[in-house]
């Protein structure tokens, strides 16, 4: 989150009446470079909470580099991403985790926004993108841009990291060799604050990642299956 001070506290109370009781688990806040008061709010509940985490980027570094930040300092197996803005219904997390829990061979569960609280030009210009890049990559999901996911976390850390890669997680699960999993999530409105995200600051990045992912996909060659021969053998 960046600049959210007055969702942090409505969000965990949602986080831990939808997770209590059902796993053991960690909150991770990443703040990513915010100049508000979410550092000094954040500071007061974890001492309170000994589960919540508090991650800072010295300056911001955009929603890709967030969550690696939050994957790679996690403990668990499986990792579950929201949006810090309210935006995504925590109480959507359990269908998630169960769904890669679950599945053998799924490497990602991902939620697909069910009546949208946007605009009507960020709804279009989500379905154009949606559009286009399911087109090239055929990851066969209808809404990448959705925070709520939960996936295991070997097979985010095994994945090449560039900015802009949680738009296009599907794709590379699949890549590695993993099935996705889809729950439908209702959107909601963001509870307050302003969106730190514009759309052609993203546009021609976003051009530009499409490709970088369709020649990954490209190059992947089938992952050996290695064993270790030891003289007894």
């Amino acid at each position: 989150m960046r600049n959210e001070a007055d969702n942090i506290a409505p969000l965990i109370e949602e986080i831990t009446a939808a997770l209590d009781s059902r796993w053991d688990y960690e909150i991770i806040y990443v703040n990513d470079g915010s100049t508000d008061t979410t550092g000094e709010r954040l500071k007061a509940i974890m001492a309170q909470r000994g589960n919540l985490r508090q991650l800072r980027h010295a300056k911001s570094g955009g929603q890709s580099a967030a969550v690696r930040s939050g994957v790679r300092a996690a403990r668990g197996a499986i990792v579950a991403t929201l949006d810090g803005d309210g935006q995504n219904n925590p109480a959507f997390l359990p269908d998630l985790i169960a769904a890669v829990e679950k599945g053998a061979h799924v490497g990602l569960a991902a939620g697909q926004r069910v009546g949208r609280k946007d605009t009507g030009f960020k709804k279009f210009q989500s379905r154009v993108a949606n559009k286009v890049r399911n087109g090239i990559l055929k990851d066969g999901t209808r809404d990448t841009g959705c925070g709520l996911k939960a996936f295991r976390r070997e097979v985010f850390l095994a994945m090449p990291y560039f900015d802009g890669l949680h738009r296009f997680l599907p794709a590379l699960v699949r890549r590695e060799g993993y099935e996705i999993a889809y729950v439908d999530v209702i959107d909601r409105p963001r509870r307050s604050g302003v969106s730190n995200y514009g759309f052609f600051d993203r546009l021609w990045i976003g051009i530009m990642d499409l490709a970088g992912v369709w020649w990954l996909i490209r190059r992947k060659k089938p992952t050996p299956d290695v064993t270790e021969v030891t003289p007894h053998d």
